[in-house]
């Protein structure tokens, strides 16, 4: 049976947890519902990155002396590695915080592919970290003792304390109020109208989540070939990463990344790396619905943030924005055959079809396609 999030979120609040940080998590997404109908924003802050909701819960336990907790999935303790190890831990400011993590790719358990390391080496992981953990999972039956403990030692300690979640723990709680303007178009709806019109020999790197496994979906269903699209289906944020390595590389190609509002604002830093070095076959294409949509649908901070204004601050040398189907057809053809790096943002509404699918071919089988696809000189289009 699974766990109520109410009662666990009472719980958390019982052992005197009532301050929370994280980056959502599709094994969470239910608690995090709650955390979000049960607590003020300013006591739920969703991060740009799991390091950052790290750093804000140890600012939050220096302030307050209380206790924090930051939830994740554990493909983003890659991030949250830094301050937990230089910041939080016992050898340098000590700083108490329960963590809880969702447990993506465990053993034995079906997942996708870009989260089947990271399962396998979780526990190891934590253990090298030094950081303590207790693994809940729908069926158990000491819930209350486990977060007391982690609670207790987290305090007494002064140190992270982990709580793994398997999936399938968390019970149905509800589903995000979103409100947005009708006249918007879906994601989907704008991949078709940039896949329809891209220039032959165009490279394609897109964000993991929805985004890959809608671009794989329309290329299957007009019949289209796969070799020029690299499908990031893990590492959120570093897609435009990517594609501004094969732009170097490629100087001949047009390299169009198409990204998310989550994946960018998690590693913005990037975008000066590109104002920098100023490639000029670089085309960057932000799908942005204000929310995670592959987690539960939580609000992204994109709506806080002039994002053209920022990327232009940055460097990129002509900016876009389209808010319907006639503005982004004018759009993109403007945005083309500009001289890179150029941006364009496609406000979008937030969700997906129900039987959006996922890739049918294999990262590996990806990556080598699109390598043979890239050695092909083929036609420059820059």
């Amino acid at each position: 049976m699974s766990i109520s999030c109410i009662d666990f979120f009472h719980l958390l609040v019982k052992n005197d947890v009532e301050f929370f940080a994280g980056v959502p998590d599709s094994l969470l997404k239910e608690f995090c519902l709650c955390i979000d109908d049960n607590l003020p924003p300013k006591n739920n802050i969703i991060a740009a990155n799991e390091g950052n909701a790290v750093a804000i819960a140890a600012g939050y336990h220096l302030a307050t002396g209380r206790l924090p907790m930051v939830y994740m999935q554990n493909s983003g303790l890659g991030n949250a590695i830094n301050p937990l190890l230089s910041l939080c831990d016992t050898d340098v400011y000590s700083v108490p915080m329960l963590l809880l993590i969702g447990w993506r790719g465990e053993p034995g358990i079906y997942d996708e592919p870009q989260h089947v390391k990271q399962g396998k080496v979780q526990l190891d992981l934590l253990q090298v970290m030094d950081i303590p953990y207790e693994i809940i999972s729908k069926n158990e039956q000491q819930v209350d003792k486990k977060i007391v403990q982690s609670a207790e030692r987290a305090l007494k300690e002064n140190r992270p304390c982990a709580i793994v979640v398997k999936k399938g723990t968390f019970n149905v709680y509800g589903s995000t109020s979103q409100t947005f303007d009708e006249g918007l178009m879906t994601r989907e709806e704008s991949l078709e109208i940039i896949l329809e019109r891209l220039p032959n020999n165009s490279i394609i790197v897109s964000t993991t989540g929805k985004t890959s496994r809608e671009i794989f979906e329309i290329r299957e269903r007009n019949n289209r070939p796969h070799f020029s699209d690299f499908l990031t289906v893990g590492s959120m944020g570093h897609c435009s990463s990517i594609a501004l390595g094969i732009a170097i590389a490629k100087p001949d190609r047009k390299i169009v990344c198409v990204d998310g509002d989550g994946a960018l604002i998690m590693h913005l830093g990037n975008l000066s790396t590109v104002g920098k070095l100023n490639p000029k076959n670089f085309y960057h294409v932000l799908i942005n619905n204000y929310v995670h949509d592959s987690v539960g649908g939580q609000e992204t901070s994109a709506k806080f943030i002039d994002i053209p204004k920022m990327v232009e601050a940055n460097g990129y040398k002509y900016v876009f924005s389209a808010q319907n189907f006639s503005q982004l057809k004018n759009q993109f053809e403007d945005f083309l055959v500009s001289k890179g790096p150029a941006f364009l943002e496609i406000q979008v509404k937030p969700g997906s079809r129900k039987d959006l699918g996922r890739p049918q071919k294999s990262p590996l089988e990806n990556k080598k396609s699109f390598m043979q696809y890239l050695k092909n000189k083929g036609i420059k289009t820059v």
